[in-house]
């Protein structure tokens, strides 16, 4: 990851219980095999650690509140200079 322009990952989930809370699913994103965005050990803490690189969310859930534009969480992504991808998006690298 470290050596990439551009990084592509997994937005499911902002907490991972949120599908729980939100009462459509039983499992956490962990136990599906997504690690969430916000927390300790959450994809923002990982990304941090890649100051260089252009980072887009991708394969975001229905539940995440990152989907509102409006939202604290989606503020926060602004913040730390993560995107969150959408129908059409063009890359360029």
């Amino acid at each position: 990851m470290a050596g990439s322009d551009c990084l592509l990952v997994d937005g499911t989930m902002w907490d991972d219980d949120e599908m729980q809370r939100r009462g459509v699913g039983t499992r956490t994103g962990r136990e599906m095999g997504h690690l969430a965005q916000n927390g300790p050990g959450g994809m923002l803490e990982v990304l941090e650690q890649l100051p260089k690189q252009r980072k887009v969310l991708i394969h975001i859930n229905n539940t995440n509140p990152i989907l509102d534009e409006d939202s604290p969480e989606r503020a926060e992504l602004a913040r730390r200079e993560v995107e969150v991808a959408y129908d059409g998006m063009s890359i360029v690298l």
